[in-house]
């Protein structure tokens, strides 16, 4: 019903006020998917050969008020792999704001999406190539008595498809942010605090032993300094259910909490960063059953992988998924994790031997992580994690990457990553994989708007899909046009069937507000990440095509 009212709201502020700002944009990923002569879809897959994901958002601003809607197609159906809420089309989400900065107010009712603090207790946010898309729908106040305090409170269900598809529960929360060396009026160093709660009331729950809300607390504090700066934040997590393979298990209740530090310090070409956290039992959805799922459905809370991001087909192979969840497969006992990453960079001067004629950047990352060392006993389900000792490795990498330029028209990228990946305990499959890959990316500025950037990589890997080699080259004609082909060649798979060429060919045009990219080839399976939270995508061959316009 509220869904109904606030779009005759929006359409009649629309044909109303004729001097509204009108804003927008369109994406469409569509795919043809084929069978070639080594890779077929699944049965289940290939009943839908073309797929498409569209999504067509308005937004309407007239001085202190903004309307927005959001339209989403899934037809005939959606690309591999994504949720299967996400289907057909309708509205996905809608909204009406007010805002006034003179009184610091900020209401919200509707769809949206905010974060508290670094995410761990509470992130609603939408990332199309995840298929994430967990807004809450009711309202949000967001208040500031003084510059030094803000206070966002909010109430709602939370999305998990299209129209009128909610999760079975609602969710209350409150935030406060309190800059507190404002209040102090310190100049030389910058000192804040934050507290959050969050409380998930599932609205159907037939277990009398359990309780329907679960709630998430959080303390924060920051400070910065002459370069220097640091956060910490603690989250506790009150008792919840066991859920083992979507069944929920009410006579096995956990508490769990969170630990995060994050540091950094820069200065004259300098700098380094790093990230400690441990999480036990941390994993928060506003369904029960859905905890863990593949989907990324019905998250509430934010906890991505603190491992470098890396740029490249071959580093991504054996990447890292954060790993909050409970579980007591006897073969794998898990109750979180604990690690962290430490990255320094640095340049060299200009004009020295090392540095050479225009400098060098030089970066350097490190990270660890594994389980919660402890007692586990699966038959009982129970469990005793230490405080901050170290389980069974998950995963680690060393990285060096060096960003050099040799003269006015060639730069060049070299990269070389060791990594460790127990993939019994990240994705639960079988083996453990020692790799070391080489990449050098090179640019060379041919004309005033022309280039052409190549690249070669390999990966020399013990485990799993043993060795791998991959090359790309990239021709951009002007700032609007280019083309590119990509191959990745698992040369050294045990499984000579599955020694594969994982080749990508296409073009790539934009001018200004659009663009529009096509390609034929393959898609390595695995897992996909973007800003440490992953999905898999199964293998699959095919036409691929995007267009985005903004307006």
């Amino acid at each position: 019903m509220l869904h109904k009212v606030l779009l005759s709201l929006i359409f009649c502020f629309v044909s109303v006020l004729t001097k509204a700002q009108l804003s927008g944009s369109l994406e469409s990923n569509s795919a043809l998917y084929i069978d070639d002569a080594k890779i077929k879809l699944e049965q289940t897959d290939a009943e839908q050969r073309f797929r498409s994901n569209n999504y067509l958002r308005l937004d309407y601003k007239l001085k202190k008020i903004t309307a927005g809607v959001q339209i989403e197609s899934y037809e005939p159906k959606a690309l591999l792999n994504y949720a299967p809420s996400l289907k057909k089309t309708n509205i996905g989400t809608y909204y009406l704001n007010y805002r006034n900065d003179t009184i610091g107010l900020d209401v919200t009712i509707g769809h949206f999406y905010t974060q508290f603090g670094n995410g761990l207790v509470f992130r609603s946010w939408e990332d199309r190539q995840l298929g994430i898309a967990n807004s809450i729908n009711g309202a949000m106040i967001k208040y500031n008595p003084i510059n030094a305090i803000k206070v966002t409170t909010l109430y709602g269900k939370q999305r998990n498809g299209l129209g009128n598809d909610f999760s079975n529960s609602t969710i209350a929360a409150v935030n406060t942010d309190i800059e507190l060396s404002t209040l102090f009026k310190a100049k030389k160093i910058k000192y804040s605090a934050g507290l959050s709660y969050v409380n998930r009331k599932e609205t159907d729950m037939p277990f009398a032993n359990l309780k329907k809300s679960t709630y998430l607390t959080s303390f924060r504090a920051d400070i910065s300094a002459n370069g220097f700066s640091a956060d910490l934040e603690y989250v506790f997590k009150s008792k919840d259910a066991l859920v083992e393979f979507n069944n929920v298990r009410p006579e096995f209740q956990f508490d769990g909490e969170a630990y995060l530090l994050n540091f950094s310090y820069a200065k004259n070409g300098f700098g380094i960063t790093g990230n400690f956290r441990r999480l036990e039992n941390f994993g928060m959805y506003s369904e029960r059953k859905l905890a863990g799922n593949v989907y990324n459905q019905a998250l509430i809370n934010y906890v991505p992988a603190l491992t470098k991001q890396y740029d490249y087909s071959l580093t991504n192979i054996y990447v890292y998924a954060a790993q909050p969840n409970l579980s007591f497969d006897p073969d794998r006992n898990k109750a979180g994790e604990i690690g962290g990453q430490v990255d320094v960079f640095f340049k060299l001067k200009k004009d020295t031997k090392l540095g050479g004629k225009y400098g060098t950047n030089v970066s350097i990352n490190f990270s660890y992580w594994g389980g919660l060392k402890g007692r586990y006993d699966a038959l009982q389900r129970k469990y005793a994690a230490e405080g901050f000792g170290f389980g069974q490795k998950y995963y680690s990498d060393f990285s060096i990457e060096i960003r050099k330029k040799w003269n006015k028209k060639w730069s060049s990228v070299i990269t070389y990553v060791n990594q460790y990946y127990n993939a019994r305990y990240v994705e639960e499959a079988i083996g453990e994989v020692n790799a070391n890959t080489f990449v050098f990316d090179n640019t060379h500025k041919l004309k005033k708007s022309t280039s052409l950037r190549w690249e070669v990589q390999h990966q020399w890997a013990k485990g799993r899909f043993n060795n791998w080699a991959a090359a790309t080259a990239e021709f951009n004609f002007n700032s609007q046009w280019s083309v590119f082909a990509t191959d990745l060649y698992n040369y050294g798979n045990d499984d000579v069937n599955n020694r594969l060429h994982f080749y990508n060919v296409g073009t790539i045009f934009n001018k200004g507000a659009y663009r529009f990219q096509a390609s034929y080839g393959r898609q390595r399976g695995g897992l996909i990440c973007v800003g440490g939270v992953c999905r898999f995508v199964p293998q699959s061959a095919g036409v691929n095509a995007s267009i985005n316009i903004s307006f």
